[in-house]
C-alpha cells in the first residue's frame, strides 16, 4: 500500500466534471479520481471555515464512528474496474474491526474529517500509470 495525501480538487468546467487528485506521500505519482460535485463540495468544504447549519452526511457518519467509540483506521484505495474506483474503510474499536465498502470520494470526504490516512493499493497506481 502506498501513503497518498489530498493534492488538490481540480473543477473542469468545460467536462462539467470534478477531480480530486490524491499525491503519492513519497513520491512523485499522482491520481486522479473523477468525483461527483456534492462530494467535492464536502471535500472542499473541510478545508475552508464554513460550518453548516445541519450536519452534512459525511459529518453524520464521522458522528456514528465516533459515537460508537470507533475510529477510522485508514482509507485503502484497492481496486480500479472498468473506470470506477473502489475503496474501503477500515473501522476498529476495542472490541472489533470492520472494513466497509465505499466509494472513494466518500471515503476521502470522512478521511479529512476524522484525519485519517489514506493508501492506495500498489496495482491501482500501476494501472493508472503504468511504467512509471
Amino acid at each position: 500500500m502506498i501513503a497518498v495525501e489530498l493534492s488538490r480538487i481540480v473543477i473542469d468546467e468545460e467536462k462539467r466534471e470534478q477531480v480530486v487528485v490524491l499525491k503519492e506521500t513519497d513520491g512523485n505519482r499522482m491520481l486522479p479520481i473523477v468525483i461527483g460535485l456534492n462530494e467535492a463540495a464536502a471535500i472542499r468544504m473541510q478545508f475552508t471555515d464554513f460550518v453548516p447549519p445541519r450536519p452534512m452526511t459525511h459529518d453524520l457518519i464521522c458522528t456514528i464512528i465516533d459515537s460508537l467509540q470507533a475510529d477510522l483506521e485508514k482509507v485503502v484505495i484497492d481496486k480500479l474496474e472498468e473506470s470506477t474506483f473502489h475503496a474501503k474503510l477500515y473501522l476498529t474499536s476495542s472490541t472489533r474491526e470492520a472494513v466497509v465498502d465505499a466509494r472513494p470520494s466518500d471515503s476521502i470526504a470522512i478521511a479529512v474529517r476524522t484525519r485519517s490516512p489514506i493508501f492506495v493499493e500498489e496495482e491501482v497506481f500501476e494501472k493508472v500509470s503504468p511504467g512509471i
